[in-house]
């Protein structure tokens, strides 16, 4: 199956972007436990991911979904790291009254945070 390329917006220094523009995301889910591995585009831009995409941040952003934990792993070889975030799903897949539990729509979020591009 044929992919395409991501589409990457020109970043301009001390501008606001949102992760997408910087970084793709894959997630999983099991139980309530959502595991969301994040990829920068371009190698150059990871150190500006792992400065500004902290486990803070990140529960901040899924603190309205009950999230209660977030542990970061960082991946440097691969320019990514990896999130592993506890009680977010609701429920669960199965257990979940929201029209989604899986945790494949919850990558998005994560994709909508800003950050500082530079």
């Amino acid at each position: 199956m044929l992919q395409a390329e991501p589409t990457q917006t020109a970043v301009h220094p001390h501008s606001s972007v949102t992760l997408h523009q910087l970084a793709h995301a894959r997630a999983g889910d099991k139980g309530e436990r959502l595991n969301v591995a994040l990829f920068a585009y371009d190698p150059d831009h990871y150190t500006t991911l792992l400065e500004q995409v902290t486990e803070e941040r990140v529960l901040a952003l899924f603190a309205h979904r009950g999230a209660s934990r977030v542990r970061r792993y960082p991946l440097p070889n691969l320019a990514g790291m990896n999130f592993v975030i506890d009680d977010v799903l609701q429920g669960g897949v199965n257990g979940a009254l929201n029209l989604d539990g899986h945790g494949k729509t919850l990558s998005f979020l994560l994709l909508s945070m800003e950050v500082d591009a530079s």
